[in-house]
């Protein structure tokens, strides 16, 4: 394990805005139990269209995009905030 020390853009939580050293754009940071969280969205879609169910399909993935774009709506801002214009 190597420590270093990383430019925190945002507060801490389940999804910190981060620049690692020798990054020039930061990154997000999510938590293990979140990821996981989010896999496991991801899986409730294509089960759903593995099953045909595909109303379920379209409001699991409207669910999961929905938390997706929060999370790009807070690494936006912290961008704008630090005057970093985006690399997207």
């Amino acid at each position: 394990m190597e420590r270093v020390e990383a430019e925190l853009f945002t507060d801490g939580g389940n999804n910190a805005v981060v620049r690692l050293p020798g990054r020039r754009f930061p990154g997000v940071l999510i938590q293990g139990d979140s990821l996981s969280i989010l896999r496991n969205d991801v899986a409730e879609v294509v089960d759903a269209f593995a099953q045909g169910d595909v109303a379920g399909a379209r409001e699991a993935a409207g669910l999961l995009l929905a938390d997706l774009d929060a999370l790009l709506t807070r690494y936006t801002a912290a961008l704008e905030e630090h005057e970093i214009p985006p690399q997207y």
